[in-house]
């Protein structure tokens, strides 16, 4: 028999269990310490699952609540009449959403003690996640990002309460299955392989210079901090918004790094990546870059350059770029890793509603450059959850 006990910071679990339940090649204590601490209370709120049977905790289920705007989870063509019903009843355009999983790691994750049973423990949280959501009167229910390996488990669940698969972004990962450049050159597809090469050529002759360093001073991270936003201001999907403080914590992390592309003649930072050295992986997390330079320079090729020469340096084998931006990634030879949502709304009609609808959302619908990609290759096309 298991039971669950929520609390309210990553604090009021012992480190010692932090350690067992996310080991160094997870996202672990040190980022949800990051998230909680950083000052983005304004859109979340954190919550922990401490999961015990009769010898103690053996498994951390994170957890928060999001007023979710309804434009980011409705099809395009009922957001007007949404925004038309926001205007006489502005809570309209929310949903308070009790999500399992973190706002931005890209696979959503229970931690468990080496040997424990991953269904019981799924079960344990799923029983407890009802009540939990009515005390915080959040309708809906989402395990957020979920892998492909818990596809089984959620088809379990589902017998024992009601779910519906909600399509998520794909993460991204080029395994590096050699030590030099040309081996990971040596992957990808011919025709990719020559693009590539003649946009590196060009990308190699901008008058830039690779740096890579720990623990930037606040100058660095004032020009970082700037990119980041100017890149996050561009992108068209935004589910978090992070501020400065939380670069500032995890950059004092060991295992965070940044790339740099400084402008030769002025030293200016014109393109960063932020990577974690997890284990025998490579989590590219962030970028940033300034737009206003020459497109000649292609910065997004040489910044990949950079990163796949520090990666093999690193004897990692293999480099995660996480959701979005998909039509630079599948050129460079990522591999797309399905997600679902595993979704339920306490109103039985919203919920029947919801689930017809998430049954037309696809990879798709959700980003044109994947429904491009599909359209060549369709024997890449995911296969249902359930």
């Amino acid at each position: 028999m298991l039971e669950i006990n929520w609390v309210n910071s990553e604090s009021d679990i012992p480190f010692e269990l932090w350690e067992r339940c996310f080991p160094p090649s997870l996202e672990g204590h040190w980022w949800y310490q990051a998230l909680e601490h950083c000052g983005i209370q304004d859109q979340f709120t954190f919550l922990y699952g401490v999961v015990s049977d009769k010898t103690g905790p053996i498994a951390i289920a994170p957890a928060f609540l999001m007023d979710v705007p309804m434009r980011l989870v409705l099809p395009p063509a009922l957001l007007p009449l949404v925004n038309v019903v926001g205007r006489f009843a502005p809570s309209a355009l929310y949903q308070r959403t009790l999500f399992i999983g973190s706002p931005c790691s890209d696979e959503g994750y229970i931690g468990m003690v080496a040997g424990m049973d991953r269904l019981e423990v799924m079960h344990c949280i799923h029983q407890s996640l009802q009540h939990l959501a009515d005390k915080y009167d959040a309708p809906m229910r989402v395990w957020k990002d979920f892998p492909q390996s818990c596809v089984q488990d959620f088809i379990d669940l589902e017998k024992s309460g009601a779910l519906f698969p909600l399509v998520s972004f794909p993460g991204t990962v080029v395994k590096m299955p050699g030590t030099t450049r040309d081996s990971y050159l040596a992957t990808l597809k011919a025709s990719r392989r020559n693009k590539l090469k003649k946009k590196l050529r060009q990308a190699l002759d901008a008058p830039v210079d690779v740096e890579v360093l720990q623990s930037p001073d606040n100058e660095t991270m004032d020009e970082v901090f700037s990119l980041f936003w100017q890149t996050y201001e561009k992108g068209g999907t935004k589910f978090e918004r992070l501020n400065r403080k939380f670069f500032d914590l995890v950059s004092a992390q060991s295992h965070a790094y940044y790339i740099l592309l400084r402008e030769r003649a002025t030293g200016d930072i014109v393109a960063f990546m932020l990577c974690f050295r997890l284990g025998d992986q490579v989590i590219n997390k962030f970028i940033g870059i300034d737009y206003s330079r020459p497109k000649e320079w292609f910065l997004y090729f040489r910044l990949w350059d950079a990163a796949v020469e520090w990666t093999l340096s690193q004897g990692a084998k293999s480099l995660q770029s996480g959701q979005t931006g998909y039509a630079p990634k599948i050129e460079l030879g990522h591999a797309l890793l399905p997600l679902t949502n595993y979704c339920t709304h306490r109103n039985r009609l919203i919920h029947w509603i919801y689930a017809r609808v998430a049954r037309s959302v696809n990879w798709d619908t959700l980003d044109q450059d994947l429904a491009i990609y599909l359209k060549a290759y369709p024997e890449e096309r995911p296969a249902s959850s359930f």
